[in-house]
């Protein structure tokens, strides 16, 4: 094992115990744990990192037997990323037993070593253990609110996995730019990486010509369908994929968001791409404009549920509490955003959430709130049939795609302002 594999190895460890053993979320965790590291090493050990937190249960499964007590919290992630390399990457055993004891805590390398041998000895069925379940309290919910028969649908493309979406700066060069990357054509027109690639080698990555955005989080801005000369606001705009979308129409685009951590990505994106944007650090809750906007986009901060496919993470972090909170926090987003509408306008409201508390039943509310304000149903015809609700709205749920590589779970509402 070579010294960058080591690193990649340990920082993944390290991240999994701090999203398992404090709760973390993996990214900050990962910026922590792989700091000093090459980026195609903070990379792998971000790619085996969150496989081996997707896998944690079923690799739990292979393990018990063998585990007369839970280990500590580094011991039993070294265990499950052992077992993710060898039996979803399929490494080589030997060499992952190997590698794996000379990661082991001191006094923990027989115990290491000991376990992995007799599970390799064993020989269980992995492909028959159970798929990774959803957390008891989200599984509930989901059942109540979309029936068994999706929750199943769900965790099967929360298992599997996201694949690497790209959005282009050019729209119309698809299927040009498809060819370049190695992509393959979505449901919606946009491009999706066929296999995995180191992201910053592919062309066009240097010029701008494309971001990184999941095709479930394109759909809000192209709801909003901005358009050259428009006034637009994006409130908590950060990572920026969609305040890169909403520049990229031609319109005249505030971007606001109270972390000046996260707006310094935003500002590196669009220096990337070429894009601009006035971006202000500031609570959407305080901060008044000093004008009116054709166009808002409300994308609220909210559970995540719909993105356990991409951050299984949420699973060791999330345990339900605190939701009343966000969906509190989203209606008063909604309310401090709506004043700043000019009468005709749009106002798109959106979160990555399965929740219909933090969707349809927000909206509901909102409506009884401002009766300016009404549904309008999105025009398109690459909005997919199955995501529109009878209402007028948009509810993406993760298995929407089950045959094209799957989708993130969002809600997405187009309200507009009488004039």
């Amino acid at each position: 094992m070579t010294k960058a594999g080591a690193d990649a190895r340990r920082a993944a460890v390290a991240a999994m115990t701090s999203v398992t053993d404090r709760h973390q979320l993996l990214g900050v965790a990962l910026a922590l744990a792989a700091k000093g590291l090459d980026p195609p090493e903070r990379a792998r050990a971000g790619r085996l990192a969150t496989g081996a937190l997707r896998w944690a249960s079923r690799s739990d499964r292979m393990l018990g037997p063998f585990l007369k007590r839970l280990p500590e919290g580094r011991v039993m992630n070294l265990l499950r990323l052992a077992v993710f390399e060898m039996y979803v990457e399929r490494a080589p055993a030997y060499a992952v037993v190997d590698q794996s004891v000379s990661l082991a805590p001191r006094g923990k390398s027989g115990l290491v070593n000991a376990v992995l041998r007799n599970v390799l000895r064993r020989g269980t069925d992995w492909d028959g253990l159970p798929l990774p379940g959803l957390p008891k309290w989200l599984r509930r919910r989901l059942v109540d609110a979309w029936g068994r028969d999706a929750v199943l649908a769900m965790e099967v493309e929360f298992a599997a996995g996201p694949m690497l979406d790209l959005t282009l700066r050019d729209s119309g060069e698809e299927v040009s730019w498809a060819k370049r990357v190695g992509a393959v054509l979505r449901p919606d027109g946009g491009i999706r990486l066929a296999e995995a690639r180191q992201v910053s080698d592919l062309p066009g990555y240097a010029d701008g010509a494309w971001w990184v955005q999941d095709a479930g989080a394109t759909v809000a801005a192209r709801v909003l369908d901005a358009r050259p000369g428009e006034s637009v606001l994006d409130l908590c705009c950060a990572p920026g994929g969609k305040t890169m979308q909403l520049a990229a129409s031609g319109a005249t685009v505030t971007a606001l968001d109270v972390s000046k951590e996260r707006m310094s990505r935003v500002e590196e994106n669009l220096v990337r791409t070429g894009l601009t944007a006035t971006c202000i650090v500031a609570d959407a809750l305080n901060w008044t404009s000093q004008g009116m906007f054709d166009a808002i986009l409300v994308d609220a901060p909210c559970s995540g549920t719909g993105t356990l496919r991409r951050h299984p993470d949420l699973a060791f972090v999330r345990d339900g509490s605190g939701i009343d909170e966000l969906v509190g926090l989203q209606a008063r987003l909604i309310d401090r955003a709506a004043p700043s509408l000019r009468p005709g306008g749009r106002l798109v409201f959106c979160t990555c959430s399965l929740l219909p508390e933090e969707g349809e039943e927000q909206i509901a509310a909102a409506l009884s709130r401002h009766p300016d304000l009404s549904v309008a149903s999105p025009a398109g015809d690459w909005i997919d049939t199955q995501w529109r609700t009878p209402d007028g709205m948009l509810r993406i749920r993760p298995d929407h795609w089950r045959d094209d590589g799957g989708i993130d779970g969002f809600f997405v509402a187009r309200l507009e302002k009488r004039p």
